[in-house]
């Protein structure tokens, strides 16, 4: 059971829970996905192989290489992309998705509409303020959902921060509401932590729900004040690459390929 079959099996579960689909398209926005070619990809671009179906256009996609070559029955080419870059890729293309077909109990197909639906919910960006927060309490009142949420993402951020806390503020203009503070972020990982902290409220499927992100040095004394009181998240430390060598299409993040 890969997490995407177990998020996809609480979702058959639940069909009424809105939240139990959320986190379906939340963990196949964060899982490595193997997408199937219809020829050899090349570092600038790639064709997916599209299925053309009285229900709209697909293209396939896999969680693991062995899905995908059970599916094919012999070799094929494939490249290996993010869930989020390949919806976002797909997004205006009239194309929908389909994932684990036939090899997986999460076999699933999300028509062109929801590929849209979902580019445009990982595209909304948390809104920038400046404050400083002058009560710090323990947090309270906080679904497990959004917890859990928490969790999970920031457990995929290893390398962007040492240590995250959770903690009810009040502001100096009086305003109070929960603030999720990382602590030592790297350089220019500030944009990707308060995305992830921000998808984590919206998949959890609370409505009306707001956090606040703020980023401390160790040395600063709201730091402390957070270590006493705030809920810890510990961010994995990252592991080395396995090979020095050319990454596989649609692998190096900064360079991703364009769909043809």
């Amino acid at each position: 059971m890969t997490p995407l079959d177990t998020a996809h099996a609480a979702m058959e579960a639940a069909p009424e829970d809105d939240a139990a689909r959320l986190r379906f398209y939340e963990r196949l926005a964060d899982a490595e996905l193997f997408l199937l070619l219809g020829k050899e990809a090349t570092a600038e671009s790639i064709e997916p192989n599209v299925f053309r179906t009285d229900d709209g256009d697909f293209v396939l996609v896999f969680d693991l290489e062995e899905r995908l070559a059970e599916f094919v029955g012999d070799q094929a080419p494939y490249a290996a992309l993010s869930g989020r870059a390949l919806i976002h890729m797909l997004q205006g293309q009239n194309l929908g998705l389909g994932v684990n077909l036939e090899v997986a109990p999460s076999a699933y197909l999300m028509d062109a509409q929801a590929v849209d639906w979902l580019a445009g919910t990982l595209s909304e960006a948390p809104q920038e303020a400046q404050a400083r927060p002058k009560v710090i309490e323990r947090p309270g009142g906080l679904p497990e959902l959004l917890l859990s949420a928490l969790d999970a993402k920031l457990a995929l951020m290893g390398a962007a921060a040492r240590t995250a806390y959770l903690a009810l503020v009040t502001y100096e203009d009086g305003s109070k509401g929960h603030m999720l503070a990382f602590i030592d972020a790297a350089p220019g990982a500030e944009r990707a932590l308060s995305q992830a902290a921000n998808e984590a409220l919206t998949f959890s499927g609370i409505d009306a729900g707001q956090l606040d992100v703020a980023f401390f040095a160790a040395s600063d004394g709201v730091s402390a004040k957070l270590s006493k009181v705030g809920l810890r998240f510990d961010l994995p430390e990252p592991t080395a690459p396995a090979a020095t060598g050319p990454s596989a299409p649609g692998m190096n993040p900064d360079k991703p390929p364009k769909l043809r």
